[in-house]
């Protein structure tokens, strides 16, 4: 049986069974903007990279998630988590600027959001079967963006 030594990838520990193919797919897999990296039984781990539509003036909408935790890990760069309550609607809108190789815990059924800033990175574990179908997306009001936007002023 090989064994699978410890390597370090963009400033995290990722256990690479395989050599350079294994690398070359973490590395394309860090260029785009969100891939699942692992799904193992009931969870998944995912990078996430800055995008457009979560840039400030961009962000309109929540999610929660209600069958799932999710946890994030900034890997490089900044961002802003935005949690807003575990109503059924958005409630007030709060901003955590996320430390690097920090986790921070969503518990289901809060609704969030986050920004991150040009060449950033996250890391999200979350469970396997998270997706639309139990994880509902609403708008926030007029409110709750200026909440937002002022949160990172």
């Amino acid at each position: 049986m090989e064994r699978i030594k410890p390597r370090t990838l963009s400033g995290f520990m990722e256990l690479l069974p395989q050599k350079q193919a294994r690398l070359e797919k973490m590395m394309q897999i860090l260029r785009n903007t969100y891939s699942p990296v692992i799904d193992y039984e009931s969870w998944r781990v995912a990078i996430l990279n800055d995008i457009d539509e979560l840039e400030i003036p961009n962000l309109k909408t929540m999610q929660k998630h209600t069958l799932s935790d999710e946890v994030f890990v900034l890997l490089k760069g900044s961002c802003t988590l935005f949690s807003a309550g575990n109503g059924e609607e958005i409630g007030d809108v709060t901003a955590t600027p996320l430390e690097p190789l920090k986790m921070y815990n969503v518990k289901a059924g809060v609704w969030h959001t986050h920004t991150l800033t040009p060449d950033s990175s996250v890391l999200i574990v979350e469970n396997r079967n998270t997706c639309d179908d139990n994880s509902p997306t609403k708008f926030m009001s007029e409110e709750q963006l200026k909440q937002l936007r002022e949160s990172v002023m």
